[in-house]
């Protein structure tokens, strides 16, 4: 794999996410966006790879990452979705959810929506809104869904001022992440261990399904779905524990992998190579999980810097009643009997890996060590 291209930004970097391409379309990702936290002005910015790659007149690599606009941002940015190619949405500290708009012809940024109370508590003694802060944001046009320390949960449309529904007290603890399974249904992972299922044709405010881990309530921060098989659902928690779990059958993960040594903050399958699986953590790490492999040795490969070490991992229940004609390399009955190589992608440790995108050949990160890490060549 190609080096990683990092650059110093001089602000902590909670989401990085790349620009989506247009449909059919053969191009490599050239634009990303990043929100920043825990500074004194946080910004939501865009930025071009450029030539990135090619050598310049003085055998350097051109196109270290350029600021191509930015605006600032009221609060830390929790979670930053792009709408569409021109729309980005963030999620704020204060509650308040915005869509973004980029103007390429001059390259600027403007507010283009607010839902400034999207996410608060409220005043037992009366109507006053605190803030409250909103934790993830996912997007499938027109529609806009956010969850929030509130244990709330929010259905907006890109062009409506109101509410299109709100499941007050969807959860009485902290919903820390959201995606869609299949619309009009969306996953939750909250503080206490939980994955609940929501499904938008029910009209009651109860999750259509829950699962959870076992024992220890550990909390869960990030959740992805597989493309393709969409009862494969990854999350990662606290613990830096990797869940794989099949929301058709059983209410525990199918497997836990052991991973990280700190909270695992973002965890994404490739969107077309999905045997391949990249999370990032506290501990400062990054790793890209190959399930893809067919080798003969029954444990798990672990490479950092050219070292090989096994790699743990374990089943917790029997799925060898799944009838499907594809079974997903995730849902295999025992985990540690099938290759899974790990690669671990920073050259060093750094400080917190907050967040990690990847489209096609490219993968952008952000760190709490006010760096940007891009790479546009994951696959050799």
């Amino acid at each position: 794999m190609e080096s990683i291209c990092a650059k110093f930004v001089s602000q902590k970097i909670s989401k990085t996410r790349w620009r989506p391409l247009p449909p059919g379309s053969l191009q490599t990702p050239e634009t990303f966006a990043t929100g920043s936290w825990d500074n004194e002005d946080n910004y939501v910015s865009l930025w071009s790879i450029g030539d990135y790659g090619n050598l310049d007149s003085d055998g350097g690599f051109e196109g270290d990452h350029q600021l191509l606009c930015d605006i600032r941002h009221d609060g830390d940015v929790m979670d930053l979705q792009f709408f569409d190619q021109e729309r980005i949405v963030a999620a704020s500290s204060t509650g308040c959810v915005t869509v973004f708009l980029h103007h390429t012809n001059n390259q600027t940024l403007s507010v283009n929506q607010q839902w400034k109370t999207a996410h608060h508590h409220t005043n037992p003694s009366g109507p006053v809104y605190r803030g409250a802060p909103c934790t993830g944001i996912v997007c499938d046009n027109p529609e806009i869904v956010t969850v929030g320390e509130d244990g709330r949960i929010n259905l907006f449309r890109v062009d409506h001022k109101e509410t299109v529904r709100t499941i007050d007290n969807a959860d009485s603890s902290t919903l820390h992440a959201v995606t869609f399974l299949r619309t009009p249904e969306i996953v939750t992972v909250n503080s206490i261990g939980q994955l609940k299922i929501w499904d938008f044709r029910l009209q009651g405010n109860e999750p259509a399904q829950i699962l959870s881990l076992n024992g220890d309530r550990v909390p869960l921060h990030c959740v992805d779905r597989h493309p393709n098989q969409q009862h494969v659902v990854a999350t990662g928690g606290q613990d830096g524990m990797l869940s794989i779990w099949d929301v058709r059958q059983g209410t525990m993960p199918v497997s836990l992998l052991k991973a990280h040594e700190a909270e695992m903050w973002e965890v994404h399958f490739h969107p077309s190579k999905p045997d391949h699986l990249f999370t990032c953590s506290e501990d400062g790490s990054l790793w890209h999980w190959d399930a893809s492999i067919d080798m003969p040795e029954k444990s798990s490969l672990f490479h950092q810097g050219g070292r090989t070490s096994t790699f743990l991992s374990h089943s917790i229940s029997n799925q060898a009643n799944v009838h499907q004609s594809v079974i997903s390399s995730w849902l295999s009955t025992d985990p540690a009997k099938d290759q899974i190589e790990i690669t671990s992608l920073l050259p060093t440790r750094t400080l917190s890996v907050n967040s990690l995108d990847i489209l096609g050949p490219c993968l952008v990160c952000g760190t709490d060590a006010e760096a940007i890490y891009v790479t546009r060549q994951l696959f050799s």
